[in-house]
């Protein structure tokens, strides 16, 4: 029993030291030394998220764009589905016959 105490007081204690050290092994760099290291250059993995992530903005925008020109003609998502594909084909011919009248009364003034 007391070799079992004397085990957990040393225990104890190497873990207490351990805590005690652990901010100082971990400190962070003067704020000069992290500057130069964060303007590094970034990793193909950050550029490659990057990409990926305009990637998906610029899909978003055109799948918003092209839902809002859409319900512009007179497709809406909720309300009567009972004639859903026509609705769709309807709007969609609709936004496409206006695309096109755009630029070219845009190019007879």
């Amino acid at each position: 029993m007391v070799q079992f105490r004397a085990v957990s007081a040393a225990l104890v204690v190497s873990l207490g030291l351990m805590l005690i050290e652990a901010p100082v092994a971990t400190a962070q760099p003067a704020s000069g030394e992290q500057a130069s290291s964060s303007m590094g250059a970034s990793t193909p993995k950050q550029i490659a998220k990057a990409q990926r992530k305009a990637a998906r903005k610029a899909r978003r925008e055109k799948k918003n764009a092209e839902l809002k020109a859409l319900e512009k003609n007179g497709y809406r998502e909720s309300g009567n589905q009972d004639n859903y594909p026509q609705n769709l084909m309807d709007a969609e011919r609709k936004a496409a016959a206006s695309k096109a009248a755009a630029p070219a009364s845009a190019s007879g003034q």
